[in-house]
């Protein structure tokens, strides 16, 4: 399991790269199932949590919405 203290770590190329490999893993699970074949079923839940933690610090990192910006005041004097 990754966390996202270890991925915060990365550049944005790895976390890329990282992104990709787990697209793929979910492919493959999606298939093996499709397939008759019986992947473990707690995988697809694994391999969707890494893949929203790999897209959260991408998202922090480029310093979009959901990143660590400042906050915005409530109610300032208009």
């Amino acid at each position: 399991m990754m966390e996202a203290k270890e991925l915060r770590n990365r550049s944005k190329e790895e976390l890329e790269e990282e992104l990709l490999k787990l697209r793929k893993e979910q492919f493959a699970l999606r298939m093996q199932r499709a397939t008759g074949q019986q992947p473990k079923p707690d995988q697809f839940g694994k391999v969707r949590r890494n893949i929203a933690r790999v897209k959260t610090v991408l998202r922090q990192q480029a310093g979009g919405p959901g990143g660590q910006t400042k906050p915005e005041t409530i109610g300032g004097s208009s």
